[in-house]
């Protein structure tokens, strides 16, 4: 290898990559969840449909889902946060740090939607 393709690889090691790739995946992950969020809204119309979706979504799995869910959220939110910062402020060793507080931060969301919902 060369000093080029080594510089490549390594940068992949760095925690604010792996931030820009849970935002861009929470992003996606969003954008995939919206048109079905948006679905189900319009089963509001007719009360059975949406009362036979409502007892699905008591299901173990559908419960883990939306826990899962409520973490990309605030991934993504602190993610873009993030991305602000970088843009606006100056760069500082501190914000390696910040990345991994913010995705504890977004877990510990998730975990407080899941006690909340059980």
């Amino acid at each position: 290898m060369n000093a080029t393709s080594m510089r490549k690889i390594s940068h992949r090691n760095h925690p604010t990559y792996w931030a820009f790739v849970l935002h861009r995946a929470s992003g996606l992950a969003l954008a995939v969840f919206l048109p079905v969020h948006l679905y189900v809204l319009s089963m509001a119309i007719d009360g059975a449909r949406l009362d036979g979706f409502l007892r699905w979504a008591e299901l173990p799995l559908v419960k883990a889902g939306e826990v899962g869910l409520v973490v990309l959220l605030a991934a993504h939110l602190a993610g873009g946060l993030r991305i602000l910062t970088v843009e606006f402020l100056p760069w500082r060793d501190w914000q390696k740090t910040l990345v991994v507080i913010v995705a504890a931060v977004a877990l510990g969301v998730g975990v407080l939607f899941l006690l909340r919902a059980v």
